[in-house]
């Protein structure tokens, strides 16, 4: 079981290319806050990234960078740039077809691949939703694999060809995940208290691959331990340090979420549902739900497969 890649999937994480910004001489731009999470690469020049709470940085060449929350920020040619209102309208026009953001005049000097990330606002498991304000990784620091998607991405915007929208949005998913694998291998201490601090524990990350490969087993924590061959005090112990639940908390969680996608999304009854995760009466399934999404599961289909299309991204429950 590939953890990362079954939770990113569950989640509905998926990327798409935004704004593919090429600026020259002294230029600002403003985004007030983005649904999902928003994620740059610079693949030629520098820009200045400036987010509440953070010092203004520097983004260099072959930098990446993750905001997971989408939180209101600027990119600028320098710290003290002025911020253009009308450039401001351009940008957020660029950042929603994914069109080209000309900044600035004179010769580019900077080019910088702007992306989004949604995920599905049914499951409340997730990866990005837990991850600090603020990811930055540096060129050359990520190693080769990371460092080579950008090469790829820079190659690509500088020689589009047929389908490269297309390929655009395959490498924005690509690079989420080794900025991830950096991340977690360059800044463990960092990652303690994210989803992605799972994986820095090999006990807990067993224990949570037997209930994500399983979710409809029978599972006790005492059943849990003795197939992670651990003792039920020490698994209790390092799955509430890792997660902040108890290993029954998580699966509950875990079976809700697996079971709302499947509300929404297929024709399935209820009681099939409910088999598939884990309950062998409706009865106990729908009070579990309900106690955890404050709706009963029926109600809770119809409401969901009568949502705008446009609420069907963005943060999590």
């Amino acid at each position: 079981m590939d953890l990362l890649a079954e939770t990113l999937a569950v989640g509905g994480v998926r990327g798409t290319a935004g704004a593919r910004i090429e600026a020259s001489g002294p230029w600002g731009i403003r985004w007030h806050g983005i649904a999902g999470a928003a994620f740059y690469a610079v693949t030629s020049g520098t820009a200045w990234l400036d987010l509440a709470g953070h010092p203004a940085r520097q983004l260099m060449p072959g930098d990446v960078v993750l905001l997971p929350n989408g939180s209101g920020h600027t990119l600028r040619s320098e710290p003290d740039a002025a911020i253009l209102p009308h450039q401001c309208t351009a940008a957020e026009d660029a950042r929603a077809c994914g069109g080209v953001l000309r900044l600035g005049s004179g010769e580019v000097q900077t080019h910088v691949l702007g992306a989004t990330y949604d995920y599905d606002p049914a499951v409340s498991t997730q990866v990005l939703t837990t991850l600090p304000e603020l990811v930055h990784i540096r060129a050359n620091h990520g190693g080769g694999c990371l460092d080579d998607t950008v090469r790829l991405l820079s190659r690509e915007l500088a020689h589009p060809q047929i389908a490269t929208a297309f390929v655009l949005n395959r490498l924005v998913d690509i690079l989420l995940v080794q900025l991830l694998r950096v991340w977690l291998t360059e800044k463990p201490a960092e990652a303690q208290g994210t989803w992605l601090g799972v994986l820095g524990d090999p006990l807990v990350s067993v224990a949570l691959a037997k209930l994500h490969e399983a979710p409809a087993k029978p599972w006790t924590t005492d059943l849990l331990a003795a197939e992670s061959a651990t003792s039920r005090s020490t698994l209790t112990r390092r799955f509430r340090e890792t997660t902040g639940r108890t290993p029954g908390d998580y699966l509950t969680r875990w079976r809700m979420d697996l079971a709302a996608v499947r509300l929404r999304d297929t024709d399935d009854t209820v009681d099939t549902i409910a088999r598939s995760v884990g309950y062998t009466s409706v009865y106990a399934f729908s009070r579990a739900f309900r106690r955890a999404r404050r709706q009963a599961p029926g109600q809770y289909r119809g409401s969901a497969r009568s949502a705008p299309a446009a609420e069907k991204s963005g943060n999590p429950l």
